[in-house]
């Protein structure tokens, strides 16, 4: 009768907790690649976006100074006068480029390779120029 009322106070038996962890390991294997993809296409999202808003201040910039700004004059021509006449910047509301959502710089070349006028992209998540996870202004497939 003694050795009854230890056990039911004692805790959980070891089968118990096995049954707990396997329940546990079956959500994590459910949940876990669901939460990633989605972090994962979030960030493409805001890539996407990002470039978006860059090309409204580029088209400001274009508006105003009757050009782009050069592959030498890069983005910083949105935040710093390049020497333009017309120039009435600056266009990005910060004080410093947007970054991409890996916090790397957005690419930029005029004239452009696939766009007549200018090339916007980013990197990916891998952060290497020319690799299929790049997100770019002139492919919409993203």
């Amino acid at each position: 009768f003694a050795s009854r009322s230890r056990r039911d106070g004692a805790g959980f038996t070891l089968i118990e907790l096995l049954l707990v962890l396997a329940i546990l390991a079956a959500l994590a294997v459910i949940v876990v690649p669901r939460l990633t993809g989605h972090g994962k296409k979030a960030k493409i999202a805001a890539a996407v976006q990002g470039i978006g808003n860059l090309e409204m201040c580029l088209q400001q910039f274009e508006i105003d100074c009757d050009r782009f700004p050069t592959t030498n004059e890069g983005l910083q021509a949105l935040i710093q006068n390049p020497g333009v006449a017309g120039w009435q910047g600056p266009y990005v509301k910060q004080d410093t480029l947007p970054m991409d959502p890996w916090q790397n710089a957005f690419q930029y070349r005029s004239p452009g390779s696939h766009h007549a006028d200018y090339d916007l992209w980013s990197f990916g998540q891998d952060g290497v120029d020319g690799t299929e996870d790049d997100i770019t202004n002139w492919t919409k497939n993203q």
